[in-house]
């Protein structure tokens, strides 16, 4: 569902994957894991990339610490109107009509009608991309 967290441990973790850093979602960039020394477990070092600001974060714990998952539902949905910065849609399966803001690199790409990809988040909707033709 929607909005739940999984746990799963750092050293399962891997690049193009998802970690919750700070509270917020994000999708792993890069890692850098580090050999046990003498008295304790290997580091796991995760550099993230989060998908609510784009800002860039980091995370170190032990390969055997837990840390918590965002569970990423992709789904697609139809635009019914665009206004600005912000764009309402209808998703195909459930037909719920929403409210998402348009990301600036997306913004000439939006037109009513047209079929887009979105990702839902921890109860964030994330425009992903236009797929569709009007």
């Amino acid at each position: 569902m929607a909005g739940e967290v999984i746990y799963g441990q750092m050293g399962d973790l891997k690049i193009g994957r998802f970690v919750i850093v700070e509270g917020e979602p994000c999708k792993i960039v890069s890692m850098d894991k580090s050999k046990p020394g003498k008295h304790g477990a290997a580091k796991v070092n995760v550099v993230a990339m989060s998908l609510l600001s784009g800002n860039k974060k980091t995370l170190m714990k032990s390969s055997d610490a837990d840390v918590e998952i965002p569970v990423v539902t992709r789904k697609r949905a139809q635009i019914v109107s665009a206004a600005g910065t912000s764009a309402q849609l209808m998703d195909s399966e459930t037909f719920e009509v929403f409210e998402v803001p348009i990301p600036e690199e997306m913004q000439s790409d939006v037109e009513v009608g047209k079929e887009i990809q979105y990702m839902d988040v921890m109860g964030r909707r994330l425009l992903l991309k236009v797929s569709g033709e009007s």
